[in-house]
């Protein structure tokens, strides 16, 4: 069967695998994702699943100056041991997500860490406006829900498209470094200064 980009890029997305094993994974399940997951799991191809579980207490904290010294990121990233920490790839992989987290302008870590206040909020402004342009009421909660998923790839740091490679979202770059090392990493905290303007700072539950 036809198996397509989408699918195949969540699957890698949930579980770090490459994307000829989440496509022959697909293709095994007949296009049922949790089913291609447990696929991979078995194959042992499921990394950052395998990993995500992991406590992580080792790694580093980057930072990033731009702008003349008018804007300034600092981000922690934690992996399991300080061997991987002291890698010159690490250094890089954080120097990068500094450097990602001042052009990107993100406010969350990941999707859950959106209150749920917001959430409700982004959802009546879509709703009001779907509403206002004259849309069938009985579609309007699929373009909610589209605008909704449009927000978090803005505003979520592993659902923004990375700005080294617009074909990869940053959580794709992250599961990457965990198959590569083979063990757990995690974006803890960051916070994003701009002169003049309030402190966007982000961090996960420890």
């Amino acid at each position: 069967m036809e198996i397509s980009m989408e699918l195949i890029k969540e699957l890698r997305q949930r579980t770090g695998a490459g994307v000829v094993d989440c496509k022959m994974a697909l293709q095994e399940s007949k296009g049922n994702i949790e089913s291609a997951i447990d696929y991979l799991r078995r194959k042992g191809l499921a990394t950052a699943a395998k990993k995500a579980g992991r406590i992580t207490t080792e790694g580093l904290i980057g930072s990033y100056i731009h702008a003349g010294g008018k804007m300034g990121v600092l981000v922690e990233i934690n992996c399991e041991t300080d061997f991987v920490a002291r890698t010159e790839e690490f250094q890089n992989f954080v120097k990068n997500m500094a450097m990602h987290i001042a052009a990107a302008n993100p406010q969350y870590i990941r999707r859950e860490d959106v209150p749920p206040e917001v959430i409700e909020k982004e959802r009546e402004i879509y709703r009001t406006q779907a509403l206002e342009s004259g849309k069938p009421e009985k579609v309007i909660p699929k373009i909610v829900e589209g605008k909704l998923e449009r927000f978090y790839s803005e505003v979520c740091l592993l659902e923004q498209t990375y700005f080294r490679d617009s074909d990869m979202t940053v959580k794709e770059v992250l599961d990457q470094m965990i198959a590569k090392f083979g063990e757990n990493i995690t974006i803890r905290r960051f916070a994003r200064f701009q002169l003049g303007e309030g402190l966007s700072s982000r961090s996960n539950p420890i």
